[in-house]
C-alpha cells in the first residue's frame, strides 16, 4: 500500500511538472510572439540598406518615363476657360472653416498620435468631406523662400471618391489657408486631366496616396492600377468652373468641376517602368536638404510581405523652364539617384531630413498598423540603425495616429504636418526627433 501511494505521488509530481514546464513553454512562446509581433509593428529589423543603382535591373525598376501635356492644350483649355485664376484670389473665396481640436469629436480625436504628441489639430466641416475619403498632405513651405503660396502659408489636402463615377472615382485637394491659426479656411480644387486636344478635362480617377509641393509644382501619386505612377499640376494654372452641375469637364454654356469652383487640369505625368519589379512610388515629399533638393518616395509593402520595400529619391529641377518638376534625361527619363531598402512595411508616410552636423540623412516613416484598425507607429531608418517612438506602460509602438498618413515637414515653422482618419494636425519637427533618436 505505502509502495503504491509513492508511485501515486510520483505521478502526480511528474504531472505536475509536467503541466508546470508545458505552461512556461507556452509563457515563452507567447512572449516570443509578442516580440516578435512588436518587431513586425516597429519594423526593427536594423539600418537601412543601400542598393547599388549601377546594376541595371535596379536602376530600371525605379525610372519613370515623363509625358508633358501638350503645351496648345493647356493653351486651348486655359483660354476657354477665360484664364488662371491667382492664388490670393483662390483662397480669398474660401468658404469653408476647419474645426479646432476642441470642436472635434472624441472619434476624430482619437485618431490624433500619442507619442509625439501633436500640438495643433483640426476637423473638417463635415458636411464638406462626407463620401471622401482622406489622403496625403503637403504644404507650401516648399513652394517659394518665405514658405508662400501667394501671400499666404498653405496646407494642401487630398480627397478621393470611389462613387461609380466616370473613370471609376475623384480626387480633390482641400487648400487650407492658415494664416489665422485659431481659424482655418479653405476652399477645393477638383483634379482634372485634359482630354480631347485641351477641349475638355476628365477628373483623376485615382486615389490620391502621396502630395508634395515644390515651387508651383504639385506632384500626385496615385492607387494601383493606374500606368502612370505620378501627376503633376501647374498651381499657377488654377481654373474656375462655371456651372455648378455634378458632373465633371464641358457642358452646355460652360464648365463643371462636379459642383466645386475650382479645377487644375494636370500638366504632365510620370509613367510606371514596364519591368518586372517596378517600384510604384505610395508616399511623397520633399527634400530640401540635397543638392539639389529631391522628391522623396516610398512605395507601400503589405504586412508579413515576403519581400523588403524600397526608399528612394528623384532630382527636382531648378531651372526656370522646367521647374520644380523632376530632371530628366534626353529620353525624358527619370531615374533614382539614391536608393534603399528597408523590412518596414505599410509605410504611408516618409521624410527624409539631415540635422545640421550630421553625416547623413534621417529617414522617418509613418507606417499603418496593417489591420483595419489600431495606430499606426513612427519609425527611423538610416544607415546606421533603426528607432521607434514608444508610449504606455509596456513600451508599446504604436503611439502614432490611426491610421497613418502621409508626412510634410514645414522648415519656416519647423513643423511636421500629416492626416490621419480625416483629422489634420501638426507637431514640432524637434518632438519626433526626441521621440525616435
Amino acid at each position: 500500500m505505502k509502495q503504491r501511494g509513492r508511485h501515486r505521488r510520483r505521478r502526480r509530481g511528474r504531472a505536475l511538472r509536467a503541466a508546470l514546464a508545458g505552461a512556461a513553454f507556452a509563457l515563452t512562446a507567447a512572449a516570443t510572439m509578442i516580440s516578435a509581433s512588436q518587431a513586425t509593428v516597429t519594423g526593427d529589423s536594423g539600418a537601412l540598406e543601400p542598393l547599388d543603382l549601377s546594376a541595371p535591373a535596379r536602376a530600371g525598376a525605379l525610372r519613370l518615363t515623363e509625358q508633358r501635356v501638350p503645351e496648345p492644350w493647356l493653351e486651348r483649355l486655359s483660354t476657354a476657360m477665360d484664364g488662371p485664376v491667382a492664388a490670393d484670389a483662390v483662397l480669398g473665396t474660401a468658404e469653408r472653416t476647419l474645426r479646432d481640436e476642441a470642436a472635434c469629436s472624441a472619434r476624430e480625436r482619437d485618431a490624433l498620435p500619442v507619442v509625439p504628441a501633436a500640438t495643433r489639430a483640426y476637423c473638417w466641416d463635415e458636411d464638406d468631406v462626407r463620401g471622401w475619403l482622406p489622403g496625403a498632405v503637403t504644404t507650401s513651405a516648399d513652394a517659394s523662400a518665405d514658405g508662400r503660396w501667394g501671400t499666404h502659408r498653405v496646407v494642401a489636402a487630398a480627397w478621393s471618391r470611389a462613387d461609380g463615377t466616370p473613370g471609376g472615382g475623384l480626387a480633390r485637394v482641400a487648400l487650407v489657408d492658415t494664416d489665422v491659426p485659431a481659424r482655418p479656411r479653405y476652399t477645393s480644387v477638383l483634379l482634372a486631366v485634359p482630354a480631347d486636344g485641351g477641349r475638355d478635362y476628365t477628373g483623376l480617377a485615382s486615389p490620391v496616396t502621396g502630395l508634395a509641393w515644390y515651387r508651383d509644382k504639385l506632384l500626385v501619386t496615385t492607387g494601383a492600377g493606374d500606368r502612370n505612377a505620378l501627376y503633376v499640376y501647374d498651381l499657377d494654372g488654377i481654373q474656375r468652373a462655371t456651372s455648378g452641375a455634378r458632373t465633371v469637364g464641358r457642358v452646355p454654356g460652360g464648365w463643371a468641376a462636379y459642383g466645386y469652383r475650382y479645377v487644375l487640369p494636370a500638366v504632365a505625368s510620370y509613367g510606371l517602368p514596364d519591368t518586372a519589379g517596378a517600384a510604384r512610388p505610395a508616399a511623397l515629399s520633399v527634400d530640401r536638404g540635397t543638392e539639389p533638393d529631391s522628391l522623396v518616395a516610398a512605395e507601400r509593402v503589405p504586412a508579413h510581405a515576403d519581400h523588403p520595400a524600397r526608399l528612394w529619391r528623384y532630382a527636382l529641377d531648378e531651372g526656370s523652364d522646367r521647374g520644380g518638376l523632376p530632371v530628366t534625361d534626353p529620353a525624358g527619363r527619370v531615374s533614382a539617384w539614391e536608393a534603399y531598402r528597408t523590412r518596414a512595411t505599410e509605410v504611408r508616410g516618409v521624410l527624409s531630413y539631415r540635422p545640421a552636423g550630421a553625416e547623413r540623412a534621417r529617414w522617418y516613416l509613418a507606417r499603418a498598423s496593417g489591420g483595419p484598425d489600431g495606430r499606426g507607429t513612427l519609425a527611423r531608418r538610416d544607415t546606421e540603425g533603426a528607432g521607434a517612438a514608444e508610449c504606455g506602460a509596456d513600451r508599446s509602438h504604436r503611439c502614432w495616429s490611426g491610421p497613418a498618413g502621409s508626412l510634410a515637414y514645414a522648415a519656416q515653422t519647423g513643423e511636421v504636418w500629416s492626416q490621419a482618419d480625416g483629422t489634420l494636425f501638426a507637431l514640432p519637427l524637434a518632438a519626433v526627433r526626441d521621440a525616435l533618436d
